[in-house]
């Protein structure tokens, strides 16, 4: 009879998944939070006992392209390969607002890796295109935010010149002054900032 064996005992489980024959079973693990695949070991069963939590008999296939994970299916009847884009940088196609991925699987439709070029961007449903008219309304907000400081300081100037000449104490300088910041101001509530292209704002009396 031989004292000593060398061999490893290999264990068996069987179809109701209770190890039929001790010993050693090569096993599979997956995270028990995110199901992910998490690497290979070989667990001692006893007689009648199963796996343990979170181990299984199968070999998971292995991702064949980038961003792409290993994870058991949620009824843990098989592995499956999904997408995993983890740590990139996603962004909400409503709102443009940037997010960091921090979950296996397909985006949402919410969700792009594409990243929007501009303000006006907006979602076509496959790609960022330029809302021209948001791009406008942008435009001609700003011409009528310049518009209006203009026009401010010049009716800021005319009233005290106004009030120079009004009283007789205004100086020969000072009326041509006040004819000029007047034409000026003319010239300014006929700048059309509806036409956003070649606006040329007149000259500014010294």
């Amino acid at each position: 009879m031989q004292k000593y064996n060398v061999n490893i005992q290999k264990g068996k489980i069987g179809d109701n998944g209770l190890a039929s024959v001790t010993g050693w079973v090569k096993c599979y693990l997956a995270n028990p939070v995110t199901r992910e695949y998490m690497g290979s070991t070989m667990e001692y069963v006893m007689f009648d006992v199963s796996l343990s939590a979170g181990a299984y008999l199968d070999e998971p296939p292995l991702p064949e392209k980038e961003n792409q994970a290993v994870r058991r299916r949620e009824d843990g009847s098989a592995w499956e390969i999904v997408d995993d884009y983890r740590d990139l940088t996603a962004y909400n196609t409503q709102t443009k607002q940037p997010i960091i991925i921090d979950f296996m699987g397909a985006l949402p439709e919410s969700l792009t890796l594409l990243k929007p070029n501009s303000e006006f961007d907006k979602w076509d449903g496959k790609k960022w295109i330029v809302d021209t008219e948001a791009q406008k309304a942008a435009l001609i907000t700003q011409i009528e935010q310049e518009k209006s400081r203009r026009l401010d300081e010049a009716g800021n100037t005319i009233a005290y010149l106004q009030e120079a000449v009004d009283v007789d104490l205004a100086t020969e300088e000072e009326v041509v002054a006040l004819q000029k910041w007047k034409k000026y101001r003319v010239l300014l509530n006929r700048v059309d900032a509806s036409s956003t292209t070649d606006i040329e704002w007149p000259q500014k009396p010294e």
